[in-house]
């Protein structure tokens, strides 16, 4: 082929007087350049780890105090107190200046470690989220200050806190033991929970103190006691289907589509994602904080957010990720293709990636043998794709186009659907692009690819993310940049097509080739059908409901996040006609290396408040309640943020039982109880970047998972502006007890009535408000 021809810098043949050799000066250019820019990305890569190793200073500063010292020694006073004269003993062949500079030096050292040592005592202070509002204390008072002057100073690049951000503390197993069974209270009859509590006590009193010791240890020299054994353990050892089990996705704008041409609008959000990246590399992004605080999070896990594949192994998978990647990978019916998104040491426009794939889209080559289903692999368990892999990947024509796949920044895939809010039932068409977005074909996607972009034929995107490697908040800001830049930096000519010129000379996208064997295509097929099996089973419901938002929830002087934890409880309660184990994601990134913790959302507080209302207990006594399970969930999530959760670490002590080989009764029973009703909030991090004033209608419909139970619900919700939320509830149709569009009109009735109770109101006829755009299809 001619691309490949390309790709070789030098030819050369035999001739009968000696040995021609054939230049490609294009190939050697392409060569140079490549070298160019990664010798560049090293340079910033050094400098970037000389400005966040001395973070809060600068280098400059160095240069102040070492004119300081000399200034002062000129005026024939000593500040060193005789240390220079100490390394003038030591190192007499030196010059009394240098021996100078290096006083200077290390006084500088020392006092950066003492600026950091104090911004990580500062960053170790938590206590101020649980004071209440308007009462602060007074050392609260001085925290505010001090922390105030530490972190509003010189811009930071990402990752200048990672070193001064605290170890993530490891909880008293007292502690521990007494909220575990408090959560558990309410979902036990009095013969289980004491039944429980004799477990608990011995646990605490015998095996809970052994075990305790070994995670004391492992805090002391690791930076975060729970990531590596959550990330190894609960993600990569898993055996079964990631598509769907552990993969999540996000959605495109809910209300408009920027251009109906599939290929602009995969040109203008590629071009996006590498100028993000390229702001990823020098570190320009700005780190993410607490909302409306100056206090830093843990950008650790942005990382490995381009370049990196989860590799499957037959006991347990590893992510494997690398340094730089000049290309993606692009699926289109059933063929898979290289695209190089550089060019002469140049990022492609936009115009240009949409010529290259536009040329994918008109291809009119057949899939190789065997290659059309060849994605199922990641769809499927993990063991057979691991043998698989070994088998017929590990060398030859199928290595090389695998490692091309594993290697690429990132996975496209081009849908011949069409997706989206439209047609006659928007509601529907809104199910089946969550549904397509988690699963798609099975086979269309390679869900082991740190995250697939998926562009359909209207026009309409969404994303497709791997677990393992990150938590969804991290991709979340790589998306909300992803669209906006797309939409209000880049945007489209009247055609719909992106801005800019082509370079027609560019050479075509390389199609990848496999050489599949009988045995390979039946692996291949068994993994189809179980993923397929799967897809099936899933039964999705996403709706945005717009009778009111946050806004109306604040006034009434509840959190937002309380009230709709509240709401679930009361629609499950509803629904199911009791209460169930639920698990509400919250982040630990205040700390190193912090991933997730969990807060446990059905408590003793919420349980009365729901048994009151569905009751008719008077509604002052339901509203009384209704806040005290507020405040308790608020107190929950703040514990949960702060290093006081139950789950990771009860986890943890049983991942150290395992080790030791010793059964625990209790952790063992703990470790298996089942989340029935799984919830996360998607919040929009970049507010900035989107204009909800005078452009509401870009906004996303945020994301959703499936659910973790086979007889439960995963719920998603995204809290958009002040008058707009969004659902995505998962479920499984071979669980006659669940239903996700029964369970949603539950959620939709809670919430009205909850909202009514707060404010002392009957329902009100929903009017629609100016400047919001109603919930219809795609303009």
């Amino acid at each position: 082929m001619a691309e490949a021809h390309q790709a070789v810098a030098f030819q050369f043949t035999v001739t009968p007087e000696g040995i021609d050799l054939q230049l490609s000066h294009q190939a050697l250019s392409e060569i140079y350049l490549s070298g160019v820019r990664s010798w560049k990305k090293r340079v910033i890569r050094l400098k970037n780890n000389v400005i966040t190793g001395v973070y809060p200073a600068s280098p400059s500063s160095w240069l102040f105090v070492v004119i300081a010292i000399l200034a002062t020694m000129y005026t024939r006073s000593d500040p060193s107190m005789g240390l220079i004269a100490k390394i003038q003993e030591h190192l007499p062949s030196l010059l009394t200046h240098m021996n100078a500079v290096l006083f200077s030096t290390m006084l500088w050292l020392l006092l950066i470690f003492t600026m950091r040592l104090c911004l990580k005592q500062l960053l170790s202070y938590h206590r101020w989220m649980f004071e209440q509002h308007g009462k602060m204390s007074n050392t609260t008072k001085v925290w505010v200050v001090s922390s105030g002057a530490h972190l509003s100073g010189r811009k930071p690049l990402l990752y200048s806190y990672q070193g001064s951000l605290p170890n993530l503390p490891v909880p008293v197993v007292k502690d521990t033991v007494k909220r575990y069974l408090e959560s558990v209270r309410p979902l036990m009859d009095d013969t289980q929970y004491e039944r429980t509590t004799k477990l608990a006590e011995e646990f605490e009193s015998s095996l809970g103190n052994r075990l305790q010791w070994y995670l004391k240890l492992k805090s002391l020299w690791a930076a975060n006691y729970v990531s590596d054994w959550w990330e190894e353990y609960v993600y990569l050892r898993g055996r079964s289907p990631i598509m769907v089990n552990s993969n999540y996705y996000g959605m495109d704008f809910l209300f408009v589509t920027p251009t109906p041409i599939q290929s602009a609008r995969a040109g203008n959000s590629i071009h996006s994602f590498f100028l993000y990246r390229r702001k990823l590399n020098k570190e320009e992004i700005k780190p993410s904080r607490i909302p409306g605080t100056v206090i830093p999070l843990c950008a650790a896990q942005c990382e490995r957010i381009f370049h990196t594949t989860r590799i499957p192994g037959e006991e347990t998978d590893t992510v494997q990720h690398w340094q730089d990647s000049d290309y993606i990978v692009v699926y289109h019916k059933g063929r898979y293709f290289r695209l190089r998104v550089y060019q002469a040491g140049r990022l492609l426009s936009p115009r240009e990636i949409e010529f290259q794939i536009q040329r994918i889209l008109d291809d009119p080559a057949a899939p190789s043998k065997g290659e059309a289903h060849l994605g199922a692999l990641t769809a499927g368990d993990r063991i057979p794709w691991a043998k698989a892999r070994t088998k017929f990947f590990s060398t030859g024509l199928n290595k090389r186009s695998l490692d091309c796949i594993e290697k690429a920044a990132f996975f496209v895939t081009l849908d011949d659907d069409e997706q989206g809010m439209m047609g006659d039932d928007p509601a529907a068409s809104l199910d089946n692009y969550a549904k397509n977005l988690l699963h798609g074909k099975c086979y269309d996607r390679w869900f082991d690819k740190s995250f697939s972009v998926v562009f359909y034929k209207n026009g309409k995107c969404g994303i497709n993310a791997e677990h393992s490697w990150a938590d969804a908040p991290v991709l979340a800001h790589v998306w909300e940049y992803a669209l906006a830049t797309d939409s209000f930096q880049l945007g489209y000519n009247t055609e719909g097509h992106c801005k800019g010129e082509v370079d027609s000379s560019l050479p075509k996208p390389q199609k990848l080739n496999w050489e599949i064997t009988p045995e390979c295509e039946e692996q291949i097929s068994q993994s189809l059908d179980v993923a397929q099996k799967l897809a099936d089973d899933i039964d999705f419901h996403v709706f945005s409901f717009q009778e009111f938002g946050k806004g109306k929830v604040k006034k009434c002087r509840v959190s937002p996040d309380a009230f709709i934890q509240m709401c679930l409880q009361l629609a499950y309660f509803r629904e199911q006609n009791n209460f169930c184990l639920t698990y509400e994601a919250s982040m630990t990134r205040l700390f190193r290396e912090g991933r997730t913790e969990t807060v446990r959302s059905c408590s003793n507080e919420s349980s009365a408040f729901v048994r009151a209302f569905e009751g008719g207990e008077a509604p002052d006594v339901c509203r009384r309640l209704l806040r005290a399970a507020s405040e308790k969930h608020q107190l929950l999530y703040r514990m949960a943020m702060t290093g006081g959760g139950i789950d990771r670490h009860l986890f943890c002590l049983y991942v150290v039982s395992k080790y030791l080989g010793v059964e625990s009764p209790f952790l063992k029973e703990v470790l298996s109880e089942p989340w029935r009703l799984s919830t996360s909030q998607t919040g929009v991090q970049q507010v900035e970047l989107f204009d909800l004033v005078n452009h509401p209608e870009y906004i996303s419909c945020g994301g959703g998972f499936g659910p973790v139970a086979d007889d439960g619900y995963g719920v998603s919700y995204s809290l958009i502006g002040d008058n707009m939320i969004n659902f995505h509830i998962s479920c499984k149709h071979s669980c006659p007890q669940t239903d996700a569009h029964k369970f949603g009109s539950q959620i939709k009735k809670a919430l009205h009535d909850i909202i009514n109770l707060l404010s002392g109101a009957q329902p009100e006829p929903k009017k629609p408000e100016a400047g919001r755009p109603e919930v219809k299809k795609d303009q």
